[in-house]
């Protein structure tokens, strides 16, 4: 079988680091995030990854958004639009959310230049496909308090067209300032990847498979999604039983009406990636098994142990992609139950996976995870998001997996989480990500993320007095000595 060259971001060796721009100190796009590209460029590191930019359910997960396109409000930084030459900052102090971009949108019509003005019509006419349905979508929710789509009046809810041009005429005004929050958060995110280029720092971006079922994705374009007359999913998705839970994980994401997007040529995809091409130099797929097949749960099943596998035309979807852009930058998620077509499929595409260390040594010498079987086509983390800090990891495990470690590990006298850290910069694969935590030699009270629980997940920050120059110094010393620092 042929394979796709990698894409151009794995030209050469590289080490990045995760961590998502809620866990900066500011939570925003502000100037911890320029200091953070500064403090990559001091460590060696070219690749900064991060979880998915947008807007959040009540829970704040960022696998389960209000938009696959927009952006989140609240990572817009209320500072650099005070810094504005249109801005009036005393009108600004004190109010917060849509008061604030609601006052600094009147601002900016009274006071910006013609050039910023155009600037920002010609931002509604370009992604206007995706954001005049977004910002109607927000403003019914909130004149709804809050009340996910599929609870609206009937008329809303199936999108009558009557219905629809009464709320469009009526909240103008409101529709214009969601526009306009759009507008800031992709002009501070522009600005941000600029700099970031600059410092030659890749954005590595990440999108889940599938959508929530409360988004404007699914409200929009409901013959796309396995739904029924009242917008209710006949089934959902999720993954079966494995390392992070014996019942499974039931995510309650509607599942993809296949034949739909196949008889569209896939157009819905097509403007997905290409938004997602517009922010990020690459991005991880999440759950790429789904194209493959998905495990489709039936909706009146409370865990995901009773779901099957169902067949999805992931070969036919990737390959018109390739038809449409130059390249595929995408990382497949490739973890869990991963089958040879699964496989086949990520490589025919030129997409690299993943590797895992916290996963390499619980089994004998096959384990794909164990340095000595890794590809360059992969990515050598230490963990993800979902994962403990290694710290947290190795805490836990029993003494003769420890053994195990140090063992294979050449008995080397390093201290963890340092020692797991330079495992994966060693690796062959062509690039190695490291969790901030990891870097900063945490424990497992600073974990991200526990897969299958809803409370007390997505709100770890770092501070900059946990940062000190050894941390920099040390790991620039490994990308060099194992030669992931690119000319």
């Amino acid at each position: 079988m042929k394979e796709t060259i990698l894409s151009e971001p794995f030209d050469k060796r590289r080490t990045g680091v995760l961590l998502h721009i809620t866990s900066l100190p500011s939570a925003d796009l502000g100037v911890d995030a320029y200091r953070f590209v500064d403090f990559l460029e001091s460590a060696g590191v070219t690749v900064w990854q991060m979880l998915p930019l947008g807007p959040t359910h009540s829970d704040g997960s960022p696998y389960q958004c209000l938009s696959a396109h927009a952006g989140s409000g609240a990572l817009v930084c209320a500072q650099t639009i005070k810094m504005q030459g249109w801005a009036q900052p005393t009108g600004l102090d004190g109010l917060q959310g849509m008061a604030f971009m609601a006052k600094a949108h009147q601002q900016f019509s009274q006071h910006a230049t013609a050039e910023e003005q155009a600037a920002f019509r010609a931002y509604c006419h370009d992604e206007a496909a995706w954001l005049e349905e977004y910002v109607l979508f927000c403003e019914i929710r909130h004149l709804h308090h809050g009340a996910a789509w599929f609870q609206w009046p009937d008329e809303l809810r199936d999108r009558e067209v009557s219905a629809l041009q009464s709320i469009k005429v009526a909240r103008h005004a409101a529709l214009n300032i969601r526009r306009f929050e759009q507008f800031q958060f992709y002009t501070q995110w522009h600005k941000l990847h600029c700099y970031a280029q600059s410092k030659g720092v890749l954005l590595f971006g990440d999108m889940p498979i599938f959508v929530a079922h409360d988004s404007a994705d699914v409200w929009a374009e409901p013959e796309l999604f396995t739904l029924d007359e009242a917008g209710q999913p006949t089934k959902v998705a999720g993954v079966p039983p494995d390392y992070f839970s014996e019942t499974g994980q039931r995510w309650g994401n509607p599942l993809f009406e296949w034949q739909a997007h196949i008889d569209s040529n896939f157009k819905w995809w097509e403007a997905r990636l290409r938004s997602h091409f517009k922010m990020f130099d690459l991005v991880r797929i999440d759950h790429f098994r789904g194209f493959d097949a998905c495990w489709e749960i039936p909706v009146e099943c409370e865990t995901a142990i009773d779901g099957e596998w169902v067949k999805a035309p992931g070969e036919a979807l990737f390959d018109r992609m390739l038809e449409v852009f130059d390249s595929l930058p995408v990382v497949a998620e490739d973890l869990g139950i991963i089958t040879e077509d699964v496989t086949a499929l990520r490589k025919k595409h030129g997409m690299p996976g993943m590797k895992i260390l916290h996963f390499a040594f619980g089994d004998d010498e096959t384990n794909p995870y164990l340095p000595h079987n890794h590809t360059v086509d992969s990515i050598a983390y230490t963990g993800t998001h979902d994962n403990d800090t290694t710290l947290g990891w190795y805490a836990e495990l029993d003494q003769e997996t420890k053994d195990k470690l140090h063992v294979y590990c050449r008995n080397c006298l390093e201290e963890m989480p340092w020692l797991l850290i330079r495992t994966a910069i060693e690796s062959v694969s062509q690039m190695a990500v490291i969790p901030m935590q990891d870097i900063l030699s945490l424990d497992g009270e600073h974990r991200m993320n526990v897969p299958g629980t809803c409370e007390g997940n997505w709100q770890w920050r770092f501070y900059w007095d946990m940062v000190d120059n050894e941390c920099a110094e040390t790991l620039r010393k490994l990308n060099e000595t194992y030669g992931r620092i690119p000319e």
